[in-house]
C-alpha cells in the first residue's frame, strides 16, 4: 500500500494537507500511532505515523513543530496523518514543517479513528494474512497463519499471547486491562499483583493493544524484560490481541442489551415486576439464583461513553461474583448500572463488594482524570422482588456521593458511597436531590434563609453554634464571644422568625437539618 492509496478511501475521509507525488507514492510497510514530542526513537523506516497532536499546543514556537518532523525525517516514516479532534484542525506551522522536511501530511476528520487507519494498513481480518505477501509484515508468515487460526477456533487469550511470542523464546508478557487485571500471561511469566500491573500499564515499554478503546476498556501488551523484537512486530502482535479484544467486546454489547432489559423490568413503574419475567431476564444475564443481589449506578461525563466500560472492567475485580452491567431507561446520560450476584452467601458480602471497589476507585479515575466516576451501592436484595428497593437505594447513594464535599473544600469527599456509609444526617442529605434540599432549607427557615441580610446572617451563625453545642447557652456563649444573655436574645429571634421551640428536640432537628441542606 501506498500513501496515496489512503487517499482513495473516502470512508476514511482523509483530506492531504501537503505532499508531491514522489511522497505520496512511498510504501507504508507499517502504522505507529504516538503523541510523543520526540518519536524517532520508537519509528521504524517506511511506517506511516498516526498522531492526534496532544504533544503540542496554541502556545507553543514553532521550534517544537520542527523537532517534531525533523524526528519523523530522520526515522524515515513516509507520511503524518493528524488527527483534528485536540484542536479543531491541523496547526499550520505543522504543515509548513512537513514540506521543509518532505514529509506528506493528511488530515484525519473528528469521525475516523487511527484504528480504521490501522485496520486498513494491516487488514481488517488477520485470516486474510497468510494469502498475503509476507514482506510487508514482521511476523514470519507461519507464525501469522497459526495466529490466524487459533483466532478463528476463538481460543484462550493465554494461549494466543503465549503462541505470539513462541517465535521470540516465549519471554514473560503479559496482556493487562486497564486497572491491572492481568487478561493473558505467559508460562514464563509470574503471577503478577495488581497493582504492579496498573503501574506497569502506564510504563513506557506497554504498548496499547487497542488504542481507539475508551480508557477504561483498553487491553496492553506488557513484556517487563527487554527482548530484540523489531517495534512492528510488537504491533503486529498487538493487532493480533485487538482481533481477540474486538470479538470480546461484541460479546459485552450482546450481554449489555439483556443487562439493559433486566433493567428496564426492576425499574418498571407497577409496584413489583412479575416475578416469572424478572427470573427469565435474570436467567438471561446469567444471574438466576446468584442472590443476594447487589446494584450499583455510576456516573460519568454526559457525552462520555466510557461509563460502561469504566463499570464492567470495575466489577472484574470482584470474585465469585457474576453481574450485568446495562443502562437504565430512565437514567441521565453517562449513567451506567449493574446487578451483581454473589454466588456464595456470605453475611459479608455486600461490604466485600464495596471494599473492593473503593480500593480500585483511584485507579479507575486515574484512567481518564478528566471525568469524575462518581458511585452508589445498594444494601444486598435477599430475593428478586428486592431489586426495585435496591436499585432505589443505588441512585440515593448515587446522588448522595455526587455531593458530599470535604469541609471547606469543593473536591468530593469519596467518588463512591454505599448505603451503608450514610450513617449521619448530614450523610443522608446528601442524597437528597439538590433542588428539594435548597427548598426545604428555605421553607424551614423562613425570612432566614435569605442571608444577604447582616443581620439574619448574624442569626443563622448564632443557631448554627447553638446546635452544634447542644443547645448549651453557656458553651455556645463561649464560642461566640457575647454574653449568655445576647445568645437568649439572638435565640428568641430565630424562634419568631421560623415559628420553631428549639426547646424542642424534632424543632432542633428541623433547623439542624434546614442548616445542613443551604
Amino acid at each position: 500500500m501506498h500513501v496515496e492509496d489512503l487517499l482513495r478511501l473516502e470512508p476514511l475521509g482523509l483530506t492531504l494537507l501537503w505532499g508531491d507525488r514522489p511522497q505520496l507514492t512511498r510504501e507504508i510497510t507499517g502504522v505507529t500511532a504516538t503523541d510523543l514530542e520526540d518519536p524517532g526513537r520508537f519509528l521504524q523506516r517506511g511506517e506511516l505515523v498516526l498522531s492526534g497532536l496532544v504533544w503540542w499546543a496554541p502556545a507553543d514556537d514553532e521550534a517544537k513543530a520542527e523537532r517534531f518532523v525533523a524526528a519523523l525525517e530522520e526515522a524515515g516514516a513516509v507520511a503524518l496523518l493528524a488527527g483534528e479532534e485536540t484542536h479543531g484542525g491541523v496547526p499550520e506551522v505543522l504543515v509548513e514543517a512537513c514540506r521543509r522536511h518532505g514529509i506528506a501530511i493528511l488530515s484525519v476528520p473528528v469521525h475516523t479513528s487511527f484504528r480504521a487507519v490501522t485496520d486498513t494498513v494491516y487488514l481488517r481480518q488477520w485470516g486474510d494474512l497468510s494469502r498475503r505477501p509476507a514482506a510487508p509484515y514482521a511476523l514470519p508468515e507461519n507464525v501469522r497463519a497459526e495466529l490466524s487460526r487459533l483466532l478463528a477456533d476463538g481460543t484462550d487469550p493465554d494461549t494466543l499471547l503465549t503462541r505470539a511470542v513462541a517465535h521470540l523464546g516465549t519471554p514473560p508478557a503479559y496482556v493487562l486491562s486497564a486497572t491491572g487485571r492481568t487478561i493473558a500471561r505467559t508460562p514464563t511469566a509470574p503471577p503478577l499483583p495488581v497493582r504492579r500491573a496498573a503501574e506497569a500499564v502506564t510504563a513506557t515499554t506497554t504498548l496499547s493493544v487497542d488504542p481507539d478503546a475508551s480508557p477504561y476498556a483498553q487491553w496492553h501488551l506488557h513484556l517487563p524484560e527487554p527482548v530484540e523484537t523489531p517495534p512492528r512486530m510488537l504491533h503486529e502482535i498487538a493487532e493480533v490481541l485487538a482481533q481477540h479484544r474486538r470479538a470480546s467486546l461484541r460479546r459485552e454489547t450482546t450481554a449489555r442489551g439483556r443487562a439493559t432489559d433486566l433493567l428496564a423490568l426492576i425499574d418498571t413503574p407497577s409496584s413489583a415486576a412479575a416475578p416469572a419475567a424478572l427470573g427469565r431476564a435474570l436467567e438471561a444475564c446469567g444471574l438466576a439464583d446468584q442472590d443476594p443481589y447487589t446494584v450499583i449506578t455510576v456516573k460519568g461525563a454526559a457525552t462520555d461513553d466510557g461509563t460502561l466500560d469504566a463499570l464492567t472492567e470495575a466489577l472484574h475485580h470482584l470474585t465469585d461474583c457474576g453481574f450485568a452491567v446495562g443502562r437504565l431507561p430512565t437514567g441521565e446520560p453517562g449513567e451506567a448500572t449493574a446487578v451483581i450476584g454473589t454466588r456464595t452467601r456470605t453475611d459479608s458480602g455486600t461490604d466485600t463488594i464495596a471494599t473492593t471497589l473503593k480500593n480500585l476507585w483511584p485507579t479507575l479515575q486515574s484512567r481518564n482524570a478528566k471525568v469524575p466516576l462518581h458511585a452508589g451501592i445498594s444494601t444486598p436484595a435477599t430475593t428478586p422482588q428486592n431489586l426495585k428497593g435496591a436499585l432505589t437505594q443505588a441512585r440515593y447513594a448515587l446522588t448522595a456521593a455526587r455531593s458530599r464535599r470535604a469541609p471547606g473544600t469543593e473536591a468530593p469527599t469519596s467518588n463512591l458511597t454505599a448505603i451503608e456509609d450514610l450513617t449521619t444526617l448530614d450523610a443522608l442529605l446528601t442524597g437528597i436531590p439538590a433542588d428539594v434540599r435548597t427548598a426545604f432549607g428555605i421553607h424551614a427557615l423562613g425570612p432566614l434563609a435569605d442571608d444577604t441580610n447582616p443581620s439574619h446572617r448574624m442569626l443563622l451563625e448564632t443557631l448554627d453554634v447553638f446546635l452544634t453545642h447542644n443547645g448549651s447557652w453557656a458553651r455556645a456563649a463561649e464560642a461566640l464571644h457575647l454574653h449568655v444573655n445576647t445568645v437568649h436574645y439572638r435565640i428568641q429571634r430565630v424562634e419568631m422568625l421560623t415559628g420553631r421551640d428549639l426547646a424542642r428536640l424534632d424543632h432542633k432537628l428541623d433547623l439542624k437539618a434546614a442548616l445542613l441542606c443551604r
